[in-house]
C-alpha cells in the first residue's frame, strides 16, 4: 500500500469560532501547549482524491484516518498530520459508503452503506483492507451512520425508523449472527416518506444512544433495550436545526451541520434526574468548510470531511478534510 503526500487545497485559512456563554479561548480556542506538542505542524487541510465524493470519516490508531466514498465505495487512509493518502479498500461498482467507525479493540473499520438498493454493513481491516464481514441488512432504506459499543454495532437508517444491531464479541469481532432491529418509538419525529430522519449516532455514558434528525433537527436519546426515544432539550444558541455526523468527547458533543451548512455545533451534555440535557457552547467555522458531513478527533484536533453536496461535477471535483480546534 503506497502512501504519497497530498497537495493541500486552499492554502489561506481563517478560523472563526462563534461563542455564547463561554469565550473561544476557554472552549474552542487555540490548542493548548500540550495539544500543540501532540500535533506539530498540523496541516490546515488534507487533500483527498478528486471525485471521491467523501462522506464518512473515522480515525485511529493515533492520527491515522479513514474516509469512505459515495462514488465507488472505496476507503482511503493516511496520516492526518503528514497529510498523506492511500487506498485501503478498492472501489466496486454500485457500492456507496456513508458512516465509518474505527474500533480500536479489533482494528476494524466498520462501514455502512449500500450496493445498489441493498443495504450493507462491512467490517474492514484497518491494516490491510481485508473485508472480514459483509452483512446484508434486509429492508434497509438508507443506512447512514454507525457506532460500535461493547457488544453491538448500531446503525441508523434515515428512511426506516429503526436501528440495525449487529452483534460483536468482547474483542470487537463480528459474531456472524443475523442483524436484529430496534424500532424507534416514543417522541421520535420519524421518516415522513420524503425527508431524511435518523443520521448521526453515538453512545452516551449511561449506555443510551444519542441521535440527530436531519430534517426535524434536535437531539434524541434512545433506550437501546426498548427503542423509546426522548428529546434532549438544548439550551442557548440557535438550536439544532439539522445535523449529520456526531462526535462525542466526554461531555462535549460535536454536531456536524447542526445549525448551518458550513459549521460544526458544539454542545455540553449533562445527565440529570429528568434525563439528558444539552447546552449550546458555540460553533466551529472555517473558510475551508464546504458542506462538511462527518468529523473525527485525532491528535488534539477536530477533523471534518467536506462532502461538498451540490458541487458542480462531483465526480471530478476536489475534496479535502478541514482541521478545526477541539473544545
Amino acid at each position: 500500500m503506497s502512501t504519497t503526500a497530498a497537495a493541500l487545497p486552499r492554502p489561506s485559512r481563517r478560523v472563526a469560532i462563534g461563542m455564547t456563554t463561554l469565550t473561544a479561548a476557554a472552549l474552542l480556542g487555540r490548542p493548548t501547549p500540550a495539544a500543540a506538542r501532540r500535533a506539530p505542524r498540523a496541516p490546515e487541510t488534507v487533500a483527498l482524491p478528486d471525485g471521491i465524493r467523501p462522506e464518512g470519516i473515522t480515525s485511529g490508531p493515533g492520527t491515522t484516518y479513514y474516509v469512505g466514498s459515495l462514488a465507488d465505495g472505496r476507503i482511503v487512509t493516511g496520516d492526518l498530520l503528514a497529510g498523506t493518502v492511500a487506498t485501503l479498500l478498492p472501489g466496486a461498482a454500485g457500492r456507496q459508503l456513508r458512516g465509518l467507525f474505527f474500533d480500536d479493540r479489533s482494528g476494524l473499520v466498520w462501514a455502512a452503506g449500500n450496493v445498489g438498493s441493498e443495504g450493507h454493513v462491512w467490517a474492514v481491516s484497518g491494516a490491510d483492507g481485508t473485508v472480514l464481514a459483509d452483512v446484508v441488512v434486509p429492508g434497509a432504506g438508507f443506512l447512514n451512520d454507525l457506532v460500535v459499543t461493547d457488544d453491538t454495532v448500531w446503525v441508523t437508517d434515515s428512511r426506516v425508523d429503526r436501528l440495525t444491531a449487529i452483534a460483536v464479541d468482547g474483542r470487537g469481532a463480528p459474531t456472524g449472527t443475523d442483524p436484529a432491529f430496534l424500532p424507534l418509538g416514543g417522541a421520535w419525529p420519524g421518516y415522513d416518506g420524503t425527508n431524511l430522519a435518523a443520521n448521526g449516532i453515538r453512545e452516551l455514558s449511561d449506555g443510551s444512544l444519542v441521535l440527530d434528525h436531519s430534517t426535524a433537527g434536535g437531539l434524541w436519546a434512545v433506550d437501546p433495550a426498548t427503542g423509546t426515544t426522548t428529546e434532549i432539550p438544548v439550551s442557548g444558541g440557535p438550536g439544532i436545526t439539522g445535523g449529520d455526523g456526531l462526535v462525542l468527547d466526554g461531555s462535549v458533543l460535536y454536531v456536524v451541520r447542526g445549525s448551518g451548512q458550513a459549521e460544526v455545533s458544539v454542545l455540553r451534555l449533562r445527565a440529570g434526574a429528568d434525563g439528558w440535557a444539552a447546552a449550546w457552547r458555540g460553533r466551529a467555522e472555517d473558510e475551508t468548510l464546504d458542506v462538511p458531513a462527518t468529523a473525527t478527533l485525532a491528535g488534539g484536533w477536530l477533523w471534518a470531511v467536506n462532502a461538498r453536496f451540490g458541487v458542480a461535477s462531483p465526480d471530478t471535483a476536489s475534496y479535502w478534510i478541514t482541521r478545526l480546534p477541539a473544545r
